[in-house]
């Protein structure tokens, strides 16, 4: 396997545990879904400590594929917000199942790694242009 299999592969299973965690099935009627996260969520305090191991690990994959500083202090911030919001009886239920912080997440991780891609190819692609700048600067005779 290359490197872009490797990262593909893992960008996978962060997908399957952010979708179980957060999206297991749809609410009828609605855009509103339901995971583990809700669902687990219901039994005070051991649901809410549960649900965060998964989103911690989502997190420390990101960390592991080089995400960048920015959008792991934004994937903490979600899981904090999903966490201290979700812990309040009832409010918390609700709001679980519209906030969706492990999606969230994934979807940050996968646009912040596709970004720092394109990044890298546009900088390869100016150095091995060379350094065309040389050519153009300095005296010309007529």
């Amino acid at each position: 396997m290359n490197i872009e299999q490797d990262i593909g592969h893992e960008l996978a299973r962060l997908r399957r545990v952010a979708w179980r965690m957060d999206a297991l099935f749809y609410i009828p009627r609605t855009n509103y879904s339901v995971g583990l996260d809700n669902l687990l969520g219901l039994i005070p305090v051991v649901g809410d400590v549960a649900t965060a191991a998964p989103s911690a690990w989502i997190i420390w994959r990101a960390y592991k594929l080089g995400a960048t500083p920015g959008a792991l202090a934004y994937m903490v911030s979600n899981m904090t917000v999903d966490i201290v919001i979700g812990s309040i009886p009832i409010i918390g239920d609700i709001f679980d199942v519209a906030y969706n912080a492990n999606i969230r997440n994934y979807r940050l991780l996968e646009k912040n790694l596709a970004n720092t891609a394109a990044r890298a190819r546009d900088i390869s692609r100016r150095d091995l242009a060379g350094p065309r700048h040389l050519l153009d600067a300095g005296p010309r005779n007529a």
